[in-house]
């Protein structure tokens, strides 16, 4: 069993930057992936970015606005949002896939002026 802890969501204005962490209560493996999708209301789930030692991506909505990285040490992933917009507007998700994908809470992030 692994838990994941989500952090740093939260309002800002359109342009502006918010960078979410997400800590894992165990250790994993850099051939794992972990990422970040979001749910906005009344919409699906979006993948938003993964990576591993391998891998890296990013959804065309967000590719040249969002940074994801990762401290393989501390078991934690990061996102960097900059150049923010409304449609950014969402609850931001961590998940980590370990043969089965496990998933964190949740924080909400919220653009507007």
């Amino acid at each position: 069993q692994v838990q994941l802890v989500e952090s740093g969501g939260g309002l800002v204005q359109p342009g502006g930057s918010l960078r979410l962490s997400c800590t894992a209560s165990g250790t994993i493996d850099s051939g794992r992936d972990m990422g970040w999708s979001r749910q906005a209301p009344g919409k699906q789930r979006e993948l938003v970015a993964i990576i591993s030692a391998t891998k890296l991506r990013y959804s065309e909505s967000v590719k040249g606005r969002f940074t994801i990285s990762r401290d393989y040490a501390k078991n934690i992933v990061y996102l960097q949002m900059n150049s923010l917009k409304s449609e950014d507007t969402a609850v931001y998700y961590c998940w980590t896939d370990l043969g089965r994908a496990y998933w964190g809470q949740g924080t909400q992030v919220t653009v507007s002026s």
